[in-house]
């Protein structure tokens, strides 16, 4: 199954259909169909371990009984199908009855539907768009996790139509940053701002491994917590959990700037925070009254680190992506923020990563904060992760992979300085508190280093011209005599 080809072939299908506009509403059309194949798929199975199991979408509007074609001429179409879908299979699953011992896993659906929407005018080409992604199997198990890659075609489909908002994370920055966390059965993992969730299927895939009971299943089951404020990427999340076996997944739709961080209680709090926070971004005065007078932030990667701090527990940890921007910055807010991570946590480890990373996304430049609540900071290590070579910048042809971690894996257990001899800059190089403080807690270090353009004066430019030309023209002079003498041209 090529992963790409499938989401092409169904947005083509839709670009017939005059109720969608853009790829953006193609992707989200895509979207709810997907879930209620996947759910449908989920139910099978709960249905097999379960006698008692009982839906809690109606009979009728199950996917088995109106999505599958048996090609015996029964499968609704056209404007039946339109009919079905807009006047019955959308009202009542926004509608579904829902009280607080609703199992998750049933709840979810209502959450899904509240804010989906169906685009689609043309019932035969709805009819397409649901046959092709009914032929998607999911007997076996590897064809279930890899149909989750999928998730992250839709996601770069939705980026490359322009669409504002977060942004993917390449699963080599989150496979990195789960493995230098490295977490356990039996503790909880939580993103507070979880997108499609990259980093839990990343923490999910170290987990799954350490099963070895009936208890040890329960334990992952329950492992991990997101929150999501955006619909769409908040559906592709649940569905996503629930192709990795997360029957009850602990994903939330809402804003996790919205309360205040000083109400935390122990049940609220984390073992392993792992984050991408949304930046560049700012919140309201509402929102901002949520946190201590000296943390408000008009940046929301700020607030983020915040809730980050509030929310983990003793002697938990976590990894964070970061702009630049937080490390240099010096307003009021950052270095309160600053300091206060550096006094009640220790933040060990800041890695700097290549501005193209996210490329072609965001050009922001970034950098990953390893931090726990172990102790205070005594001294923070700076690594640079440089380029690979044959490489100038990444980009969606050529993204970072994991492998391009490797050599900042072997250096994090054996930590040296390491300079550049040739730049004249630390790649790695450790600094004390104190002296993070006499900088006015502006971390910008390891950085990497800007090429200085030689200016050269107007006569030396002219003469540098005459000779890259000369030299083009012998080249070019040289290749046609070759060329003459094998076509036998007499000049």
């Amino acid at each position: 199954m090529s992963l790409g080809s499938f989401v092409k072939t169904i947005q083509n299908i839709m670009r017939g259909d005059s109720g969608i506009n853009g790829d953006a509403q193609r992707v989200e059309q895509m979207a709810w169909i997907l879930f209620l194949k996947v759910y449908d798929a989920k139910e099978e199975d709960w249905e097999f371990h379960d006698d008692n199991y009982e839906s809690i979408i109606p009979e009728e509007l199950r996917w088995r009984n109106w999505a599958v074609d048996h090609k015996d001429g029964k499968a609704m179409t056209g404007q039946s199908l339109l009919d079905f879908v807009n006047n019955k299979l959308f009202p009542t699953l926004k509608d579904l009855a829902i009280t607080d011992k609703t199992p998750m896993k049933k709840s979810i659906v209502k959450a899904v539907f509240e804010d989906s929407n169906q685009y689609m005018k043309d019932g035969i080409l709805l009819r397409k768009v649901v046959n092709e992604i009914d032929a998607i199997e999911f007997d076996e198990y590897n064809e279930r996790h890899a149909f989750g890659d999928i998730y992250e075609t839709i996601l770069k489909s939705l980026q490359s139509a322009g669409n504002a908002g977060e942004f993917y994370t390449p699963r080599a920055v989150t496979d990195f940053m789960v493995k230098m966390i490295n977490p356990k059965l039996g503790e909880r993992i939580g993103d507070f701002a979880c997108g499609t969730g990259g980093f839990l299927t990343s923490t999910l895939k170290v987990l799954e491994p350490q099963i070895k009971t009936i208890e040890d299943r329960e334990l992952y089951n329950q492992s991990i917590y997101g929150i999501e404020k955006k619909p769409l990427p908040y559906l592709l999340c649940i569905t996503n959990m629930l192709l990795h076996d997360i029957d009850n997944p602990q994903i939330y739709h809402g804003n996790s700037l919205e309360r205040n961080v000083r109400e935390y209680k122990a049940s609220d709090k984390f073992d392993i925070a792992l984050m991408n926070p949304p930046y560049g971004g700012t919140e309201s005065e509402g929102v901002k009254i949520n946190f201590p007078a000296d943390l408000r932030s008009s940046e929301t990667a700020d607030l983020f680190m915040s809730v980050i701090m509030y929310r983990l527990n003793e002697h938990g940890r976590a990894g964070v992506i970061i702009p630049d921007g937080f490390l240099f910055g010096t307003d009021n807010a950052k270095v309160a923020i600053k300091k206060k991570l550096l006094e009640e946590f220790n933040l060990h480890t800041v890695v700097r990563m290549p501005s193209s990373v996210f490329s072609p996304y965001t050009p922001i430049t970034t950098n990953i904060l390893f931090f726990d609540k172990s102790k205070q900071t005594d001294k923070v290590w700076f690594y640079r992760v440089d380029m690979p070579e044959g490489y100038k910048h990444f980009s969606k042809t050529k993204p970072m992979k994991v492998e391009h971690f490797d050599e900042c894996v072997a250096w994090w257990n054996d930590r040296q300085e390491i300079k550049d001899p040739e730049t004249d800059t630390y790649k790695s190089k450790d600094y004390t508190v104190q002296e993070l403080a006499a900088r006015g807690y502006d971390l910008d270090l390891c950085g990497y280093p800007t090429a200085e353009e030689e200016v050269l004066s107007p006569e030396e430019t002219i003469k540098n011209f005459h000779e890259k030309r000369d030299a083009l023209n012998a080249k070019i002079d040289q290749r046609l005599a070759e060329i003459e003498a094998l076509l036998g041209v007499v000049r």
